[in-house]
């Protein structure tokens, strides 16, 4: 994006936040912030900030629904359920001017931003595709309804979940695919590959069919089915699937979808 983006007015528990996003495959996205104004975000991920903004840990999230330690602790227990931190971090600009802090990308990918009240409040996201929202934004959990979407859904039985009307981030890899499912519409998709989708639309896992293509066919036992009506944005490369090529070339193991191993690679003319 060339420009900052200026959302609409919000409500006054929700902070406005302009942003720019910089880069191509490796973003970063930089906020800026009026007096008084905040950004919260995972814990390691701020990549600079101006003098002026103010940085604290706090429990949970810090929106609005958290007020109270008793809350906060709550919420601070809810992102363990997610296996992220306890703590999250609130960059509030203190200065009297402008000032801008930015955010970066864990690994090769884009950043999505997702105006919330856009999408009717909430959104549905992979546990660690979260990156920074405008501070009031509630990050929790939402428990898959259906016991074979958490049993064998890949991405883990929890899922996080984004509720307000401003501005959130999420990070995902490769190159993304944004798409709105029309009622009764379904498309099956690789469980790493969802980043997040509407809770209006429906998630569940079926079984590949077929002995032979399930274990032969290099793309797991299951796969997850989406139904619309509702806005989906899936990932071209999961971390997960970026993180085994490595450690399997790392380790001269075989290649996805082949039975053959170091045969295989021979045949093909790779011999290191």
């Amino acid at each position: 994006m060339n420009s900052f983006n200026s959302p609409p007015v919000l409500l006054p528990a929700m902070h406005v936040i302009d942003f720019k996003i910089h880069g191509d495959d490796m973003q970063f996205v930089e906020i800026e912030l009026d007096p008084s104004e905040a950004v919260v975000a995972e814990a390691g991920a701020m990549m600079f900030m101006d003098e002026g903004i103010a940085m604290e840990a706090i429990f949970g999230d810090g929106s609005a629904q958290s007020s109270g330690f008793v809350n906060a602790l709550l919420g601070a227990g809810r992102r363990l359920l997610t296996g992220e931190s306890l703590f999250m971090t609130v960059f509030q600009n203190q200065g009297t001017g402008k000032r801008r802090v930015a955010f970066g990308a864990p690994y090769p990918g884009k950043i999505i931003p997702v105006h919330l009240r856009d999408i009717g409040g909430e959104i549905i996201a992979q546990k660690d595709s979260f990156l920074c929202a405008a501070k009031g934004v509630s990050i929790g959990i939402a428990f898959q309804k259906k016991l074979g979407a958490g049993l064998f859904g890949g991405e883990g039985f929890i899922m996080q979940r984004l509720t307000g009307d401003g501005w959130a981030f999420m990070h995902a890899g490769g190159t993304i695919y944004e798409r709105t499912l029309s009622p009764g519409e379904t498309v099956r998709v690789d469980t790493g590959c969802i980043v997040g989708f509407q809770p209006t639309v429906d998630y569940d896992i079926q079984l590949v069919g077929g002995i032979k293509t399930a274990f032969f066919g290099g793309e797991g036992l299951f796969f997850a089915t989406l139904r619309g009506p509702g806005k989906i944005w899936l990932q071209s490369l999961p971390f997960s699937r970026l993180a085994g090529r490595i450690v399997g070339a790392a380790h001269g193991g075989r290649e996805e979808g082949s039975v053959l191993g170091g045969l295989g690679r021979v045949l093909d003319g790779d011999n290191s």
